[in-house]
């Protein structure tokens, strides 16, 4: 019996960039191109797969050009990058990229934490961005991160996200991204403001970016996918964190995602591969499993049949 949430969405893993960004360990391209296949061929139809983040800073992601140009172009049609700046882009273009999130926060705090420039910097070098994006055929989604808080200046006003969504630089971004950074918002924040964002900006695919720091990730994405996101983002057992954002913890889980929404492809086998792919890859890092639905899929209740017990064994 399907029980799909409706509306759905697409679930874009985003273990790649924002789940290995914190753990300080770089993985091998190989490996990551290993996680990037059998992701696809379990059916995720999305994934985030790296970031041109200065390596210095931002080691795990050192490696992340070498990934894209492993990857087939029917590959890195499913596969995301997030840049910062037009040199990013223009790097990620020419590896081989055409789905790229350009990224900045909507306070200035966290923005020159992260990113080293103001808000505005980053909003007045987007149309150069965009430029060169449209003229590589390729997409870019205006990714808006302390879309709900920030670490370093608080709450931020639902104002200063739908400025930025409204800004005539932006033109041209064919999707949103609405970043819950920190993980510090409640369902009725996100679904307002994924609402307002829909009714009050230009029309274009909404994406939702949440934590699960407060234990309300799944409700969260829940609460975005009512109110008209078609995508949100999670990672494979809750990985994940910003290193600029003290007090944010790991991403939501892809595997609670999909649990609650149950997209047609998305069976207990699915969930048994997930489980397995998961479980190698934190023990690979050494991080803990965050992802309740991992657990609940341990059960031995065969009544159950997303309780898929020994076929969740790590490959």
């Amino acid at each position: 019996m399907s029980f799909a949430f409706a509306p759905n969405a697409r679930l874009r893993d985003v273990t790649l960039r924002d789940g290995l960004q914190l753990t300080g360990k770089l993985l091998p391209a190989e490996r990551k191109v290993e996680i990037v296949r059998r992701l696809l061929a379990v059916g995720v139809p999305a994934l985030e797969i790296g970031s041109l983040a200065r390596p210095d800073k931002v080691p795990p992601m050192a490696n992340t050009l070498d990934v894209v140009r492993a990857l087939t172009a029917e590959e890195l049609a499913s596969c995301w990058l997030w840049v910062a700046t037009p040199k990013h882009v223009s790097l990620a273009l020419e590896a081989g990229a055409r789905n790229l999130q350009y990224c900045f926060s909507a306070s200035d705090s966290h923005n020159l934490a992260n990113i080293g420039r103001t808000t505005e910097t980053s909003l007045a070098a987007m149309p150069e961005a965009l430029a060169l994006a449209q003229e590589a055929g390729a997409q870019v989604e205006l990714c808006i991160a302390t879309s709900f808080t920030c670490p370093f200046e608080g709450p931020v006003p639902p104002e200063r996200v739908l400025a930025i969504a409204n800004d005539p630089r932006a033109e041209g971004a064919q999707g949103i991204v609405i970043c819950d950074t920190l993980g510090q918002a409640v369902p009725a924040q996100v679904a307002g403001l994924v609402s307002r964002v829909r009714e009050e900006s230009p029309t274009r695919e909404i994406v939702y970016h949440g934590h699960d720091t407060w234990g309300l990730g799944v409700a969260n994405a829940l609460a975005a996918i009512q109110e008209g996101a078609a995508m949100v983002d999670g990672a494979l057992g809750g990985l994940g964190g910003c290193p600029f954002a003290p007090g944010a913890s790991g991403n939501t889980s892809s595997e609670d995602i999909l649990f609650a929404t149950r997209p047609d492809w998305f069976t207990p086998e699915t969930l048994a591969e997930l489980v397995g792919l998961s479980a190698s890859l934190l023990g690979d890092l050494g991080e803990p499993n965050r992802s309740r639905a991992a657990q609940g899929a341990r059960s031995s209740a065969s009544a159950f049949e997303w309780a898929v017990g020994s076929q969740h064994t790590p490959k």
